[in-house]
């Protein structure tokens, strides 16, 4: 009996990159990194990372323009995944007894957790870009690297990342001021 295996079209295609191994043994930590930066959880960074990976599989670009293209898709991927959470840290936060104890050093844990969540969502608010290029420079791709990666020119990184950091404070302001 001869089985006839037909193409699904969410089968992954057979083909697979040749280079996505060498590739991907050389950016995970790195498209990990990026992701962490802006989620705050290296759980939740391995799987905007394994999102990022699955996305590059079905692209061309040159291998080497993929860091760059991993680390903008991972930022990218991250931030959506960061605006979506809002949903769910605001249901989480009316689930929380207040009358519950918390013990001094609990105490400080959850005012610095309290901390990177108003930070990741400011960031979530800034203008794509400028989120992008921030935590892109802040997760230690140089100059040059950002500039390549967002299509800049290396000068002008400087300048988008120091706005980037000047409306994220701003952001950071308004939304204090508004408690």
């Amino acid at each position: 009996m001869k089985l006839l295996v037909t193409e699904r079209e969410d089968a992954v295609p057979a083909s697979v990159r040749s280079d996505l191994e060498h590739i991907f043994r050389a950016a995970y930590p790195r498209v990990v990194g990026v992701a962490a930066r802006v989620l705050g959880s290296r759980d939740e960074a391995e799987d905007v990372a394994q999102e990022t990976f699955l996305s590059f599989s079905r692209t061309d670009v040159p291998a080497g323009e993929a860091i760059g293209w991993l680390c903008v898709a991972a930022a990218h991927t991250a931030l959506n995944h960061l605006r979506s959470g809002r949903r769910r840290a605001s249901r989480e936060e009316a689930a929380r007894d207040p009358r519950v104890a918390v013990s001094p050093d609990v105490a400080d844990a959850v005012v610095a957790r309290d901390e990177h969540r108003r930070v990741r969502a400011a960031l979530s608010r800034l203008p794509r870009k400028q989120a992008v290029a921030l935590v892109l420079r802040h997760s230690g791709l140089s100059y040059a690297e950002v500039a390549a990666a967002l299509d800049l020119s290396p000068g002008s990184v400087g300048t988008t990342v120091r706005r980037a950091e000047s409306a994220l404070r701003e952001e950071l302001n308004r939304h204090a001021s508004s408690r």
